[in-house]
């Protein structure tokens, strides 16, 4: 659905994300998320689609597929003030839950602004690498249950009416937008790490 150029993700440093990917934790195989038959899901975002034809390496990493959506900007925008760009650029794979701008658009007023501020990094870091999982998970795979984030705390994952969601909140809209280095979901809302207190910012 929806392939061609998604997320540099607006989700501590680059070096605190590998040593996190790097973790036995995270590097076991990975939960998948879906159901017995692949999710429901509505349209892709305009431009989220890859042409007929085209394969991973054609169409970029995960930063180049996200850069190239304006659906994105956002999380865009919040990937590079966390220093997370070259990190995602990296060999991976991984699975990235992608908020829209809309998603973004919906946290409290004011918030997204502080989160790029760079005395609150680490708290970014945070929240972005817990919308990535270790390993390419497609939406065939998916399956109810915990999946461990690199952020080091779990996503539960449920299925609802034949739609996957996230910790029974956030519902993944459209999926399996392949990059070089894995796969792009987009969601709906943003996720926020268990006990993080994002109102003290």
């Amino acid at each position: 659905m929806m392939k061609k150029r998604l997320i540099a993700v607006g989700m501590a440093s680059a070096t605190l994300f590998v040593a996190a990917c790097g973790s036995d934790k995270n590097n076991a195989t990975p939960t998948t998320v879906a159901t017995t038959a692949a999710p429901a899901t509505t349209a892709a975002p305009a431009g989220t689609e890859a042409p007929a034809g085209a394969d991973a390496a054609a169409v970029g990493d995960i930063v180049a597929v996200a850069s190239a959506n304006e659906n994105f900007s956002t999380l865009v925008a919040a990937v590079a003030a966390a220093g997370l760009v070259e990190t995602l650029q990296g060999d991976g794979p991984f699975t990235v839950f992608a908020p829209t701008n809309d998603a973004f658009a919906a946290l409290p007023a004011g918030l997204v602004d502080k989160l790029l501020l760079p005395e609150n990094k680490a708290v970014l870091v945070q929240i972005l690498t817990y919308h990535v999982v270790s390993g390419a998970v497609m939406a065939a795979d998916v399956t109810a249950g915990d999946v461990p984030t690199v952020e080091g705390d779990d996503i539960a994952v449920t299925i609802v009416d034949g739609k996957v969601m996230l910790n029974k909140t956030t519902t993944v809209t459209a999926t399996d937008v392949v990059a070089s280095n894995g796969v792009i979901h987009v969601i709906d809302s943003v996720l926020l790490p268990p006990g993080l207190d994002v109102g003290s910012l």
